[in-house]
């Protein structure tokens, strides 16, 4: 009587070579290059950049999209992060990390919303930051969200003083998983979440953002050292007198 490993190499060999597929011919060479391309890079690549290092023919396009399909239900994902490229661990086994994961501070409420108004009013300047908000706005406030890397100086306003205007960057598309600025929540969409008051007054509106990088008719180009005349401090105003907290 055969045994029982005999058995199975007996059954392995009546399998047909053409329909086992494996090794690296068992999917197509650039899904291949694509991979290696993605995981050795340091940072989100963009379309651009991949197709360079395709051979001649390949859409990457139609690659990418085959790539993020084939990845869609494995424990990492390829997702489109500020129309770049990059590999992520799938949303549902973020917890795993968490016991590897640094302790992060917490933004103060005037930071977000500061950080919410150069989102949604960019490019902007801290004083049009402080008459939406109607409080002076903190030297420590605008140095976190630099440091973070989510805000920067991107031109100089045409007005007297010259003063500098803020808009976000690709680091605060990455940080909050956005594609594009666009994909913020609009009025109807913050109103379902519960975060603004349905009863708004009439034509209340909210902005449609846009970081386009192209400094408009009322900027200048930035100067030198302008990165460290951003954070000259101001007067700190008294809480009690609605200053921030």
């Amino acid at each position: 009587m055969a045994s029982l490993a005999e058995r199975r190499m007996d059954d392995a060999e009546e399998v047909p070579v053409e329909e086992v597929q494996v090794g690296p011919h068992a999917r197509p060479e650039e899904l291949r290059l694509l991979e290696a391309l993605l995981f050795a890079a340091s940072e989100p690549l963009d379309q651009a950049t991949l197709a360079k290092r395709m051979p001649d023919g390949v859409d990457i396009k139609v690659a990418l999209a085959q790539l993020q399909v084939d990845y869609a239900s494995r424990g990492v994902n390829l997702i489109r992060v500020a129309n770049k490229w990059t590999f992520r661990t799938a949303g549902d086994l973020s917890w795993l990390m968490t016991r590897e994961s640094t302790e992060t501070r917490r933004l103060s409420r005037a930071a977000i919303e500061v950080l919410a108004i150069i989102a949604y009013h960019q490019p902007i300047t801290r004083a049009e930051i402080e008459e939406i908000r109607g409080v002076v706005t903190s030297k420590g406030t605008l140095d976190v969200l630099l440091e973070t890397g989510w805000i920067k100086p991107r031109g100089r306003r045409k007005t007297p003083g010259r003063p500098l205007t803020f808009g976000t960057t690709e680091t605060f598309l990455s940080q909050f998983s956005l594609e594009a600025i666009g994909d913020l929540p609009g009025l109807e969409e913050l109103k379902g979440t519960g975060l603004m008051d349905s009863r708004l007054p009439t034509g209340f509106t909210v902005p449609s953002p846009s970081d386009d990088p192209t400094l408009r008719d009322d900027e200048d180009p930035l100067d030198a050292g302008d990165l460290e005349l951003a954070l000259v401090s101001v007067v700190e105003p008294e809480n009690e007198n609605g200053g921030e907290g």
